[in-house]
């Protein structure tokens, strides 16, 4: 794909210290920095609204209530960089709700009931052993692994030459590709065949572990939504941009060195961006949507041709009342059947709004992606119900909201691009954060705490940030 880099006569032209390309957290964060710092800065955004992967939509047509089609949970304790911007724009914090009977949903359609989040009721001593192996297994690798450079592990090749099915199985032979295809859809959205047990394994260590990144309780990885949705936090770091310096509906098609040592970047709308320094805030795997001169180094051409972003869509069914809690059910279905793979309750009693969200991940829901809208609600209604309706009585929702990240232009996939085997020991994980000259690059795969979520965003915000500052220090 080659695109004309020609300037014409009149195009206007708009110079920068700093062009930051997307406005999600990541890219506002580090713009806020930059400005703090006394540089200008400019924000292009492909999309028309702030946020990248967070947004919240209003629930129904009451006068208050919202859901997050996006992302949707930090907490208080671990995810320090997050939280202080959760508290600094009230973005109003919910407790995730965690009691009352969940279900499980086996492939034939057959449902049990169990206590919040308990595996097991007990009955299967064979399975609960094995469920023990894969997780000491899981365990003991994200113990002895290294957080910063995952490569230089004393496990490190083994774990990059197999997937993290494989590494499930040799634990637990019988339910182990299942339990590991549970845990890289939930997390990644995709198939535990198609991600590198190397990977997977520093992906959790940087979520402090399996009990956190799975937990929604204190200190775990779902255990704080906020009233006011995810979104508010993007809107609070773009309020403190200075004026002018948002672009949206302005998607980037080239970054073009010139003799001078400024950057020329060409987009969708007729201006022309110079800046001294570039920040790519754009998943790794959307690296060959923008096209660089001279071309990027090759470890950063196959860092994006070896990346992927899983298939992540999330159906929230808004109803008039938690008729869930009066059955003294949690909200909680989790399915080995589909296309729901599991649901959480997502409500917010202070706004009296109420729903439970479904999440269809994988390759089940790349299946049912296929299917025409209406029959991919009818699919959704017709599990959720034949679920839930085996202890009470389920209405009709009085709203249902349906996002595809699949589908999305600019994200194609989410939370966070992942790597199949070899590309880790192959690359490298600095090559996630090097930059290229006087490009950097940021996004929450970018990461070392935290990656694939909010807080990570964040840091790799502040970590781009300082970058520039000090280069344009010099």
């Amino acid at each position: 794909m080659t695109f004309d880099t020609t300037v014409p006569p009149k195009m206007n032209c708009i110079t920068a210290d700093v062009v930051i390309i997307g406005a999600g957290l990541s890219g506002l964060q580090a713009a806020v920095n930059i400005q703090t710092a006394g540089f200008t800065c400019l924000v292009l955004e492909a999309t028309d609204r702030v946020g990248g992967k967070t947004l919240s939509i209003k629930s129904s047509s009451k006068q208050a209530g919202i859901n997050d089609a996006g992302a949707t949970w930090v907490n208080d304790s671990n995810q320090s960089e997050i939280w202080k911007l959760f508290e600094k724009y009230n973005a109003g914090a919910v407790i995730q709700r965690a009691t009352g009977t969940s279900f499980q949903q086996a492939e034939d359609g057959s449902t049990i009931s169990r206590p919040y989040h308990k595996e097991s009721s007990g009955r299967d001593d064979a399975r609960a052993n094995e469920m023990r192996r894969i997780y000491g297994a899981i365990h003991e690798a994200v113990e002895t692994s290294d957080l910063e450079h995952p490569e230089i592990s004393a496990s490190a090749q083994r774990l990059d030459t197999m997937t993290f099915a494989e590494f499930c199985q040799e634990a637990g032979p019988n339910i182990g590709t299942g339990i590991a295809s549970v845990a890289t859809a939930a997390l990644l959205g995709v198939e535990a065949h198609e991600v590198s047990a190397l990977f997977m394994v520093n992906y959790i260590k940087s979520g402090y572990g399996i009990r956190v990144i799975t937990s929604d309780e204190k200190d775990g990885a779902q255990y704080i939504r906020a009233r006011r949705g995810m979104q508010a936090i993007s809107e609070g770091l773009a309020s403190e941009l200075s004026q002018g310096s948002l672009h949206l509906s302005t998607a980037v098609k080239s970054i073009q060195e010139k003799d001078d040592g400024l950057y020329e970047i060409h987009s969708t709308v007729p201006k022309i961006f110079k800046a001294k320094r570039i920040v790519v805030s754009v998943p790794t795997s959307l690296y060959h949507t923008i096209q660089f001169t001279p071309p990027l180094p090759e470890n950063k051409q196959k860092l994006g041709q070896s990346t992927a972003l899983g298939h992540f869509s999330k159906v929230a069914l808004v109803f008039e009342e938690p008729w869930w809690h009066t059955a003294g059910l949690s909200g909680v279905m989790t399915s080995y059947k589909g296309p729901v793979s599991f649901t959480r309750d997502t409500s917010v009693p202070e706004d009296d709004q109420w729903s439970i969200t479904c999440f269809i991940v994988g390759d089940t829901g790349r299946a049912w992606n296929k299917y025409p809208e209406a029959e991919r609600r009818n699919a959704v209604l017709e599990q959720f119900n034949s679920v839930f309706s085996t202890a009470t009585v389920v209405p009709k929702p009085i709203a249902v909201h349906e996002r595809i990240w699949s589908e999305e232009p600019y994200f194609l996939g989410a939370p966070s691009p992942v790597m199949g085997p070899g590309v880790l020991t192959s690359l490298g994980s600095d090559v996630l954060r090097a930059p290229v000259g006087n490009i950097h690059f940021v996004g929450t795969e970018t990461s070392i705490v935290w990656k694939g979520y909010m807080d990570g965003a964040i840091r790799s915000g502040q970590r781009g940030a300082e970058e520039v500052i000090t280069s344009l220090r010099g």
